[in-house]
């Protein structure tokens, strides 16, 4: 590629995202529960730390039933987060520290509080009456299924008419099939983005179309749908009419030429219960979303072959000219740090790998401190799908604990919405920023290298490729040619002599690479295809 190509990159593909739930990262005024004006408090944080862009999880008007992916006015700001002028404090905040802000689009469902259904629910022949998925009779319309446990479709006692939720009976799905959906919706979005928001995650986008005619979805028919879809329905069906429908690039055209206008960008989040991911891909496009995420590596077990594969399936679903999103930690999955060891020595090398593989990474908080899964009792449950099927599935509240800044937690003066980690007096920021081999320190060094290293942002990126229980691949750029080596195994492996240790997790050697050790060499360009040809060797 050639260099003005390279500087004319999008701002996105340089960037570092960094996923802030804001209820829990920092209170101000005293209620337990986080606000966006403790994340201003917080915003030079998050600049000593290095990333680029701010996704806030939902920041609208809503009852909660799903913790703000409800929401009831997407032109507010719910109030136990603060106020508009609280919202542009981030924004202005954050451009001032060289930040941009993203917001979580909550675009298939609404809350059932929303003025439009309200409307729609009231008055079948009124302006929103075919806003929301009716349907008229004695039983629904399909199998159709709810994400979050049993049918998709409730009956509405003020319309007399069933209408569909594809997650909580409190979230009824809108009908993007009608016109003026699209246009409140982006609408919306326009209000925003003129406000200086620098694009959207998009919940579940997938979903938004659905079939036509409203068919049923065909049984699945090998053994883990047949086994696991008695207890939980959504499993039990191929979703072939609920979601993933063609017309979907129309809404996406839409979307992308709006926030194209405002040098934004738009990030998709697929649903698929079997942890797949091949629907990303192809929405994403010149037409379609910048970016999508893919969940491929955040399901992998510890492990370099396992890793190698969900790296270089992404990575082939997209083609040499997409551009992928790392991803291995979020407010709906266990804590990584849990999932893959509770051993901080492996979460330095996660930082490593996401700071280094071609595309943009994604940092949820808690995780730059490797924050442990929380265990809670049943009575401190406060996520809905973790109410309903306590203990088979106890919820996602425990990667959602609150932020510990000093050995006193420091999140707020009241009893927190969820109670801290018990470990908070040493896994907090304050206490990790001193120390040099801590992980959030190792996030801040690894995010600064990526950062001075224009060939890890920008650059090529050859095959990932397993060298015992280590991986390694090239970044190169012009001439600067960077070699990356993750040694995943409790034992040193060999690798070939040459290049000089750029970084380390490591006191810096250059020998055999030592047990969880990382390391970035700078080679010569011309020697690296030479170096792949004697990975057998180094092997041996």
């Amino acid at each position: 590629m050639s260099a003005s190509a390279q500087r004319g990159r999008p701002w996105w593909q340089n960037a570092v995202v960094y996923q802030v739930y804001l209820r829990s990262f920092q209170d101000t005024d005293g209620d337990g529960v986080g606000d966006l004006a403790g994340l201003v408090r917080r915003l030079d944080e998050l600049a000593a730390l290095g990333v680029d862009v701010l996704w806030l999880s939902p920041v609208h008007p809503s009852p909660d039933a799903d913790f703000g992916y409800d929401v009831a006015d997407y032109l507010g700001v719910h109030p136990a987060l603060g106020t508009q002028a609280d919202l542009d404090a981030v924004i202005a905040g954050a451009r001032d520290r060289g930040l941009r802000v993203l917001l979580d689009g909550v675009f298939n469902h609404t809350s059932d509080q929303h003025p439009w259904f309200q409307s729609s629910r009231a008055h079948a022949a009124g302006p929103h009456g075919g806003w929301y998925l009716w349907h008229d009779g004695p039983h629904p319309p399909n199998n159709w299924q709810s994400a979050f446990g049993g049918r998709a479709w409730s009956r509405d006692p003020v319309r007399g008419a069933w209408y569909l939720h594809s997650f909580a009976p409190q979230q009824p799905d809108l009908n993007w099939r009608e016109p003026g959906v699209a246009d409140a919706v982006l609408d919306s979005m326009a209000h925003w983005l003129d406000r200086g928001v620098s694009g959207f995650r998009l919940d579940v986008f997938n979903c938004y179309l659905k079939d036509a005619t409203l068919r049923s979805n065909p049984r699945r028919l090998d053994p883990v749908g047949l086994t696991a879809g008695l207890a939980y329905g959504y499993l039990g069906q191929r979703h072939l009419h609920d979601r993933d429908q063609p017309e979907l690039t129309q809404v996406l055209g839409r979307m992308r030429r709006l926030v194209d206008a405002h040098d934004g960008v738009l990030v998709g989040e697929t649903l698929d219960e079997r942890f797949r991911y091949d629907n990303a891909a192809p929405w994403v496009g010149e037409e379609q979303l910048h970016l999508a995420f893919h969940f491929g590596l955040l399901h992998s077990r510890w492990g370099a072959a396992s890793f190698a594969r969900a790296i270089e399936a992404w990575r082939a679903d997209l083609g040499p000219e997409g551009w992928p999103t790392w991803v291995v930690g979020n407010h709906d999955f266990p804590r990584v740090a849990t999932r893959w060891g509770r051993r901080d020595d492996r979460m330095r090398l996660v930082a490593l790998m996401l700071a280094t593989l071609r595309g943009t990474p994604f940092l949820y908080q808690g995780d730059e401190l490797a924050l442990r899964e929380a265990r809670l009792s049943r009575a401190a449950i406060r996520d809905p799908a973790g109410r309903r099927y306590w203990p088979l599935f106890r919820g996602r509240d425990g990667c959602r604990t609150p932020m510990a800044w000093t050995p006193t937690g420091d999140f707020s003066s009241a009893e927190p919405w969820l109670a801290l980690h018990a470990d908070h007096g040493s896994r907090n920021v304050q206490t990790q920023r001193g120390q040099p081999d801590s992980v959030w320190s190792t996030w801040q060094q690894v995010l600064a290298l990526r950062r001075a290293e224009p060939a890890l942002q920008r650059g090529e990126m050859g095959p990932v490729e397993v060298v015992g229980t280590a991986l390694r691949w090239v970044r190169h750029l012009g001439e600067d040619a960077l070699e990356v080596w993750l040694n995943l195994g409790d034992r040193p492996v060999s690798i070939p002599a040459g290049g000089a240790t750029a970084w380390s997790t490591h006191p810096p050697d250059e020998g055999p690479l030592r047990g969880c050790e990382g390391r970035v060499r700078r080679v010569r360009p011309g020697s690296v295809r030479a170096r792949a040809l004697r990975l057998d060797d180094a092997e041996a």
